[in-house]
């Protein structure tokens, strides 16, 4: 029997308690005003060594109630293969590994799962070669695969400017409770981005540059209150268009008594904001039977990617 070490990384999901997105750029992309607030809902990557220069992919079977084995991406287009190739391209490292995914974020959802994958990777695999990267350093690789990526790395609370990817961490006094209720569908964001645009084709929108200061300062502060009346997403309306019944259920929670619920990204999980982590243990119950889902409590902000377990693992010759 060999032994190998092996590296597990835990990288959070997100929601935008605020998202304001501009019109469409020469280069594909849409600039973005956000606020990133990391939540504890957390994707695991597993990274174990190989003799080889290759790289494998699977799926943990704790993943079964939250990813379908049969349609998860297992190949080389996975973002977490694509993160742990890019950093053995910036690091000039030879070596390979095998990669195993937890999932606990909604695939689809407009939390950032494939980010907090992608961040895990890095972190995992970082440790495994002894690259010795910082998080600013694996952030500069994470940007080149996507733009929540760096934020994954990071956690807690940030603005984020540009594409999302221009990342400036805020200090939060207190945590904030939400209620998430998941979709048995996912919505592509591409097609998210699409379909504002031809929702917008008539109307003058402008990039925006800066955050809504009141938003920022409900969520320093945690006044729920406050913060109820200040969350918005502009990518809401797409995803209504999308998915009508999103609507619905956005109506039934806050009749339900949720301070104000709000599209995730770009969607179709929807996070209702709680008066504190009793009434959101209330709430998902009241949720969970008036529409017969599992909603889940969470809170805000949560650590970004870390490692959390290391370990030899024995393979045979």
């Amino acid at each position: 029997m060999i032994g190998l070490k092996s590296v597990v990384a835990r990288a959070p999901g997100k929601i935008n308690v605020s998202l304001e997105v501009g019109p469409p750029r020469e280069d594909g992309y849409h600039s973005v005003a956000t606020i990133y607030l990391a939540v504890s809902l957390f994707e695991d990557v597993r990274a174990s060594e190989r003799m080889d220069s290759e790289f494998t992919i699977s799926l943990h079977p704790d993943s079964a109630p939250f990813a379908d084995p049969e349609t998860f991406p297992l190949g080389k287009d996975n973002l977490v293969v694509r993160a742990a190739d890019e950093l053995r391209r910036y690091t000039g490292v030879t070596m390979g590994a095998d990669l195993e995914v937890t999932k606990r974020v909604p695939i689809a959802g407009g939390m950032g799962g494939g980010s907090a994958d992608a961040a895990a990777a890095l972190v995992a695999c970082n440790a495994l070669w002894d690259c010795g990267l910082n998080r600013e350093e694996l952030a500069v690789v994470g940007a080149k695969l996507g733009a929540d990526i760096p934020f994954a790395l990071f956690g807690g609370a940030a603005v984020g400017l540009g594409i999302g990817d221009q990342v400036s961490p805020m200090l939060l006094r207190r945590s904030t409770y939400w209620v998430l209720v998941p979709a048995s569908y996912g919505l592509s964001t591409p097609e998210v981005y699409r379909t504002l645009d031809k929702l917008r084709a008539d109307q003058d929108v402008e990039a925006p540059h800066e955050v809504d200061i009141d938003t920022v300062q409900a969520l320093v502060t945690a006044d729920v209150n406050a913060l109820g009346l200040n969350l918005r997403n502009d990518m809401e309306q797409a995803a209504i268009h999308l998915a009508p019944e999103i609507d619905t259920v956005i109506g039934t929670g806050e009749r339900l008594g949720a301070v104000r619920g709000i599209v995730s990204g770009s969607g179709p999980t929807i996070a209702f904001l709680a008066e504190s982590k009793t009434h959101a243990e209330q709430l998902r119950t009241l949720i969970n039977e008036e529409l017969d889902v599992d909603a889940l409590v969470v809170s805000g902000p949560a650590n970004g990617a870390a490692v959390v377990n290391h370990h030899a693992v024995f393979r045979g010759n």
